[in-house]
């Protein structure tokens, strides 16, 4: 990767790389709207705000099962640290996200560790956090990811809740089982438990 300096200063300026992942990224254009494979600038005091409202939100995703304001990652500094930190906020009423595995309720926070897997409907973005020393602004990243960045990080797989506010089952099978099975056997197992139990 290259170095970024900010122009006034020659200061490294923090860089978070958020990489993407969604099952129908290949076939659907999700990420139309995002600027993908460029650095940009952001002003740390303001959060990143990421969903599907392209004027509410910093950064967004053409998907009409995302939330108007799915998340936001805000940068804070600590008297205990000179490094750049960042909390991630669930900002969706409907939608779960998690942070490595982790579960985030409505406006529920937590701190981005150095790497990390956060997830929302069928979405998988891995975040990575590289420091710099300008305080002032961080640079940001996206990407899209060819495989699920959970098999890397190693937080098992879960079955994706979708922000529609409805049940879409078809016959009283969830929606993904009718596309056959997800990721690993343990969601097979964990979708064919739950149908039982209901």
């Amino acid at each position: 990767m290259e170095v970024s300096h900010t122009m006034e200063t020659e200061e490294l300026m923090t860089y978070l790389q958020i990489q993407l992942y969604h099952p129908q990224q290949a076939s659907k254009a999700l990420y139309r709207l995002l600027p993908l494979d460029a650095r940009h600038k952001h002003p740390a005091e303001d959060p990143l705000m990421l969903g599907r409202d392209a004027h509410g939100c910093t950064f967004a995703l053409a998907d009409p099962r995302v939330s108007r304001k799915q998340l936001a990652l805000q940068a804070y500094l600590t008297s205990n640290s000179p490094d750049m930190l960042f909390s991630v906020q669930n900002l969706s009423q409907k939608g779960r996200v998690t942070v490595n595995g982790s579960e985030l309720g409505y406006l529920e926070r937590a701190e981005l560790p150095n790497k990390a897997l956060v997830r929302f409907g069928e979405y998988e973005v891995l975040i990575r956090r590289e420091n710099g020393e300008a305080k002032g602004s961080f640079e940001v990243e996206f990407g899209v990811l060819a495989v699920p960045p959970s098999r890397e990080v190693g937080v098992p797989s879960m079955v994706p809740v979708m922000d529609t506010g409805s049940d879409h089952s078809t016959n009283g099978i969830p929606p993904l089982m009718s596309h056959g099975p997800i990721e690993m056997d343990e969601t097979i197992m964990y979708q064919s438990c739950s149908m039982f139990l209901s």
